[in-house]
């Protein structure tokens, strides 16, 4: 009974630290580099009968080549509201209707632009290294409120919380290799 608790709490910790790396994944993702990529445009949100919908849902976006988006609507009198969506979007796109296809091309990064994402990627970075230590301390208090119960050993809360420590720094150690990738990724011309 007490090993199931001890499982619990370590499956637990390993499944939102899981998460969370794939958050920073997902966050990483809408950072722009300069080449082109259909999860690019995921976030990018537009009018659609009333209701905000995201682009990919009303229309087939893909790769022109490596510095081009194309983005075709299924709907005809969506071309301009999908345009002005893009255009007003963070990312500083410059859309342009072809007719009825619309062509996003990926502006070069300056070498400002590229410090200052980088900047922000590492910020991202720490967010998900803050949030997996979150995860960890959860999982010890709730390990020690089994000792505080009697539901378990001294050892067998040590053992676990070095299996929670372990866990912890084997997905730090992902986010650094994440946030490695992305930067070169970032810095490369």
């Amino acid at each position: 009974m007490e090993n199931q608790m001890v499982e619990d709490i370590k499956k637990s910790a390993e499944q939102k630290m899981h998460k969370s790396l794939e958050s920073l994944k997902v966050d990483l993702a809408k950072i722009r580099t300069g080449r082109a990529h259909t999860g690019l445009l995921d976030h990018v949100m537009v009018e659609y009968y009333g209701s905000m919908v995201a682009v990919n849902q009303v229309a087939n976006v893909n790769l022109g080549d490596a510095r081009t988006l194309n983005v075709q609507p299924y709907e005809k009198n969506m071309i301009a509201k999908i345009e002005k969506a893009i255009r007003d979007c963070d990312l500083g796109l410059n859309p342009a209707t072809n007719g009825d296809l619309i062509r996003v091309p990926m502006p070069m990064l300056t070498e400002e632009r590229r410090r200052d994402l980088a900047k922000i990627v590492r910020q991202e970075g720490e967010g998900a290294k803050v949030a997996i230590r979150n995860v960890r301390r959860d999982a010890n208090d709730a390990l020690k409120k089994l000792i505080k119960d009697k539901a378990i050993s001294e050892d067998d809360e040590r053992r676990a919380q070095d299996e929670v420590q372990k866990m912890t720094d084997k997905a730090v150690a992902e986010v650094d290799k994440i946030l490695q990738q992305k930067e070169a990724d970032l810095m490369a011309v």
